[in-house]
């Protein structure tokens, strides 16, 4: 009886072992919570087209947008732990944390971190019909009208929400706050002068900018971009340390087993080094990063304590 259990062990090691050793043997989706078109929905596509090359298997872009991408996180955190389905995650994953009361899912306990993709600042743009050239200007304007000029976000909590919360914390003026689905809509009705400004992640904005379909009022980074060099930096501009990254990452569910937590590292940040893939995100405002599976946790732990102290100082909650 003893023999038999054994061996019924080493057949399930076995197993194991082997269906581990053969992933992936079907599709994967990288699972986006924002609608097409936006920054983390380019990335994601970009990522997909290089996974496919390297593992062999289709690898399917899905967008499951609304309430800041909690919809996408919650889908990956409750499907199984077998590297099929993953999140493309951006600094929502942090922010989420600090600005939902009910949150049903931890990031950091619920989501395992794979590695940062990408990091690219924001620059607070505006639409060409508004008056103000400069932030100094754009501060003026909202001191003598407040509660008249509105900013557009990607959702409530999102980056963008809390980088117009900074704004207003700093420069002592009120803006009202437009809530978005995702990064294509709040574009679009920037672009249509339907809201006056944005936080926009470079990644999206820096074509725009360079139209001249959106005017540049200054870079949420310690440098000039180069894509933008006529564009101050925030502290340039009159704010001092005023500095927002938004960026993506790769998470898959926790429980996920460790070997093809590395194999999906190892095969993610060949993609990013490649020099195509280089090419397209540098263009655009973007630097590929690539970190460790523990650098990009202890990276968005960070990104959690920083601006829970922003939620905190502006009242910034979602029920």
């Amino acid at each position: 009886m003893k023999r038999l259990c054994l061996a019924l062990l080493l057949m399930l090691f076995a197993g194991a072992a082997v269906a581990q050793g053969s992933y992936p043997s079907k599709p994967i989706r990288l699972v986006v919570g924002y609608t097409p078109g936006g920054a983390t929905d380019i990335v994601a596509r970009i990522l997909a087209a290089k996974l496919q090359e390297s593992l062999g298997q289709s690898v399917i872009v899905e967008n499951k947008p609304g309430a800041t991408s909690n919809i996408a996180s919650e889908f990956v955190v409750k499907s199984a732990p077998d590297g099929y389905t993953l999140l493309v995650g951006s600094i929502a994953s942090a922010t989420n944390m600090v600005v939902y009361k009910n949150l049903p899912f931890d990031t950091l306990r619920d989501l395992a971190p794979i590695t940062q993709l990408m990091s690219a600042p924001s620059v607070l743009a505006v639409h060409p019909s508004f008056p103000a050239k400069n932030l100094q200007e754009l501060i003026a304007l909202a001191k003598r009208d407040p509660g008249k000029y509105a900013f557009a976000s990607t959702g409530s909590g999102s980056s963008p929400h809390l980088a117009g919360e900074l704004l207003k914390l700093r420069a002592g003026i009120d803006l009202i706050h437009v809530p978005y689905k995702g990064a294509a809509p709040a574009l679009s009705d920037l672009l249509g002068g339907q809201v006056q400004m944005a936080f926009q992640t470079a990644l999206s904005a820096v074509p725009h900018l360079q139209s001249g379909q959106l005017r540049a009022i200054a870079v949420a980074s310690n440098k000039r971009l180069a894509q933008l060099p006529n564009t101050p930096t925030m502290a340039e501009a009159g704010l001092p340390d005023f500095e927002v990254s938004s960026w993506n990452g790769l998470f898959a569910p926790a429980k996920t087993p460790p070997e093809i937590i590395a194999r999906l590292y190892k095969e993610a940040v060949k993609a990013l080094a490649a020099p195509d893939v280089r090419e397209k995100l540098n263009a655009q405002g973007a630097e590929a990063v690539g970190s460790t599976p523990e650098e990009f946790r202890a990276y968005i732990a960070a990104e959690i304590d920083k601006w829970g102290k922003v939620a905190r100082a502006s009242g910034a909650r979602v029920d």
